[in-house]
């Protein structure tokens, strides 16, 4: 039992009702207990009372897609570090990828990393269950087990499966249990060799390119099987103008199919790779401007569903290879929110559309009960300043790992205090 809280004087803005308005919430036992718009509040005796002064009072962040080192490869990313860093990011939860060693293709593990989650972070952590064993996409795992023991979704993580047939069968019996798949699309064969975007860019700078359709092609078959199986069905990251298009006719069609888009391709593009920067070496690669415009305008359509920050850690000797030999992936826990306030400061997309994209959405696909301020819900929340000026600096990120794709940048917006069950995670201090 913890002292009850109350945060007064705050803008409160909550993406599933709708709200943005200012006012209080007390939090007690750990759960939301009132939301009082306008007028204040009574402070309960022994009461903390938390002065917001304006700032933004939400939800607390939702992240979809996050790989740790954990277990297997500890010292790029343990629970405990990917815990601080979220938390100073403002991220309350976020879905553990399987790609660890060993995988996540069974009930028990499921159940350790939930329970050393516990012992050591200062988030919700959320493993995932892998689709198919040894993510080796040939046999599928026991979904019904790895849901039991805590495993909120079904996914391969950075693999993708390339068997139309076993793919059919997996959102099959997805379909029986509930579960939502969320599946990488990327066809391996036209992939190939490739490392950046195809186009002009990737022939000037002579590295080998990813075409749209490797990304595309897989993406069509997926909505074709999510609409014959029924399955709720996750693209887990698409990030270009066709794959908007093809998501805008499947949903059309299909109210059970959803994406979601990396922070990396809202606020970056192949551009950024400049002279061969390997943090900009992304699983799904940085695409061409216009197809960045693209996706932004997704998400303001609902076309993309929601954001995450693809954070990958990875160390210093896999990264610092010439560009077409350097393991893929970036960090982002701790700049995923300010990243995508860039939207938001630029008037691209309103910021309510923003923060629904990280908070509400996700636990709707997931069937969470956080992701919003409401009375009865967890008292996962994040106060922010929308305007706090700050440039990321390596040195002061709390990921083991350094990888960050936003090296040096200027932004605006961060997390002043970070809550989760009712009791405070992170507090900024100059």
């Amino acid at each position: 039992m913890t002292r009850p809280l109350l945060i007064e004087n705050a803008r409160i803005i909550d993406p599933a009702s709708g709200t943005d308005a200012q006012g209080a919430v007390l939090v007690e036992n750990g759960l939301v207990a009132e939301v009082a718009l306008g007028a204040p509040v009574g402070i309960p005796d022994g009461a903390e009372v938390i002065n917001a002064n304006g700032l933004v009072l939400a939800p607390g962040l939702i992240d979809m897609r996050v790989f740790t080192g954990e277990p297997g490869k500890e010292y790029r990313e343990t629970l405990q570090s990917a815990g601080e860093a979220a938390a100073a990011g403002g991220v309350t939860s976020f879905v553990m990828m399987p790609d660890t060693s060993p995988v996540v293709d069974d009930g028990a593990l499921v159940d350790f990393l939930i329970r050393r989650a516990k012992a050591t972070s200062r988030v919700n952590v959320l493993p995932s269950g892998a689709i198919s064993k040894g993510l080796a996409g040939q046999e599928i795992t026991e979904f019904g087990l790895l849901q039991e023991a805590g495993a909120v979704c079904l996914t391969d993580g950075r693999h993708s499966i390339q068997s139309s047939s076993l793919l059919r069968t997996v959102m099959s019996y997805a379909a029986n249990y509930g579960m939502t798949v969320i599946h990488h699309v990327s066809d391996q064969s036209l992939t190939g060799d490739g490392v950046m975007n195809e186009g002009l860019f990737a022939t000037i700078v002579g590295l080998k390119g990813i075409p749209r359709e490797a990304e595309t092609i897989p993406l069509a078959r997926d909505l074709q099987l999510a609409a014959l199986t029924g399955a709720k069905y996750h693209a887990a990251q698409i990030s270009c103008a066709a794959s908007v298009e093809l998501m805008v006719a499947a949903k059309k069609r299909n109210a059970s199919v959803t994406s979601g888009v990396s922070i990396n391709n809202l606020a970056l593009n192949e551009n950024d790779i400049g002279r061969y920067r390997t943090f900009f070496k992304l699983g799904t690669p940085l695409r061409s401007e216009d197809d960045r415009q693209a996706v932004i305008e997704g998400l303001r359509s609902g076309a993309i569903d929601t954001i995450h920050s693809d954070h990958d850690p990875q160390d210093t000797e896999v990264k610092r290879q010439p560009f077409a030999e350097a393991s893929d992936g970036a960090i982002g826990l701790e700049t995923l929110l300010a990243a995508a306030l860039r939207l938001h400061h630029s008037g691209d997309v309103d910021l309510m559309t923003i923060l629904r994209a990280m908070t509400s959405r996700p636990a709707e696909i997931l069937g969470l009960p956080s992701g919003r301020i409401a009375k009865g819900a967890p008292a996962d929340l994040i106060l922010v300043d929308l305007d706090y000026p700050w440039q990321v600096s390596e040195r002061d990120l709390r990921s083991r790992s350094r990888n960050t794709s936003f090296e040096g940048a200027r932004l605006a917006g961060k997390v002043m205090r970070t809550i989760v069950g009712g009791e405070t995670v992170f507090e900024h201090r100059d």
